[in-house]
């Protein structure tokens, strides 16, 4: 059976930390910035570290 391919978007999306987990982006910070107050934007800012349940699924993702 032929190797899995690594998913191109997951690829982008997440990194691995140094002790294995995998860290990514917050969501709604790309645009519509105008109407959310200064305390949500700055709470969007920096990374964050995929939670444990959904991190088997990422895995596969990027582990092909």
């Amino acid at each position: 059976m032929p190797k899995m391919k690594t998913n191109s978007g997951a690829k982008k999306r997440f990194t691995l930390t140094g002790t294995g987990r995998l860290k990514r982006k917050k969501a709604f910070a790309s645009h519509i910035l105008t109407k959310k107050s200064p305390k949500t934007k700055r709470n969007l800012r920096g990374t964050t570290l995929v939670s444990e349940v959904d991190e088997p699924r990422m895995r596969k993702l990027i582990n092909g």
